[in-house]
């Protein structure tokens, strides 16, 4: 994938770097939580009087979470500031930059006890990055893995994924086995597609998903993306239906080959 010229609101750009299957299956999400919303109404206006607490719980619950989860980041976290960790501020200010947003997310450190994680959420008008710090530890002999991570989270943000709105509208099927899950899969690509026009050099850093921190050095990522074509067949299937991200072997055949989309199904 060559260069873009990043320009804000530019719908080529977004298509450019969107998962093909995301806006269908997006809609395909937000359809079921409205019909179960049209149907309590409809239960609602015929008598049953605990229909109208129900529609007001999912919202509610929504930013709930949402608060706090962020309120946790800020008291437990360590803030990711110019003054401290200035490195991996500069990868988090460049990637805004980058995907032409108007604010620079805040980010923070968290403890990670050995889970080798990260992610990206927002609360009212904030969003913001959280790397566990098992993951964190990496950068500082792999910058470009951190970088690629880092470009992957802000990318979530980036593309409308933590927007309280769409959390809101999907959050009836993010509780139906293998639907919402689906909608995460594709965000998952659409968030690599941004990591990998922020950092390709840095794709290789993803190897610590399959062998942790210590280990991922010696990892073959091509013997990892070439067997999404061998080892295939009705669990492999059932196992990445379930999962909220692609299996490693999907995941890495579409960082592998540029060409191809990677599979959600």
């Amino acid at each position: 994938m060559g260069a873009i010229p990043w320009r804000w609101g530019d719908p080529r750009v977004r298509r450019s770097l969107r998962h093909h299957r995301e806006t269908p299956i997006l809609v395909g999400c937000v359809l079921v939580t409205l019909f179960t919303v049209a149907g309590a109404v409809s239960r609602a206006l015929s008598g049953d009087p605990n229909e109208p607490l129900l529609l007001l719980s999912i919202p509610a619950l929504v930013y709930f979470v949402r608060g706090q989860l962020y309120a946790r980041q800020r008291v437990n976290g360590v803030r990711i500031t110019e003054e401290q960790f200035p490195e991996a501020y500069r990868m988090v200010a460049e990637a805004a930059e980058r995907f032409g947003m108007r604010q620079v997310p805040d980010a923070y450190v968290v403890l990670g006890n050995g889970v080798i994680n990260a992610f990206a959420s927002g609360h009212g008008f904030r969003r913001y990055v959280a790397v566990n710090s098992d993951l964190f530890e990496v950068g500082a002999r792999d910058p470009d893995a951190l970088r690629f991570v880092i470009g992957h989270e802000v990318g979530h943000i980036a593309a409308g994924h933590t927007s309280f709105w769409r959390q809101f509208a999907v959050s009836v099927a993010n509780v139906i086995p293998g639907v919402g899950s689906t909608l995460g899969r594709a965000q998952e690509y659409t968030a690599d597609n941004h990591a990998y026009e922020y950092c390709p050099e840095g794709v290789q850093g993803l190897r610590i998903l399959a062998a942790g921190k210590y280990l991922y050095r010696d990892v073959d990522f091509d013997d990892i993306s070439a067997r999404a074509h061998t080892d295939t067949g009705f669990f492999v299937m059932l196992v990445n239906l379930l999962s909220s991200h692609p299996v490693n072997t999907f995941r890495f055949a579409a960082l592998a080959d540029r060409d191809r989309p990677g599979r959600v199904l």
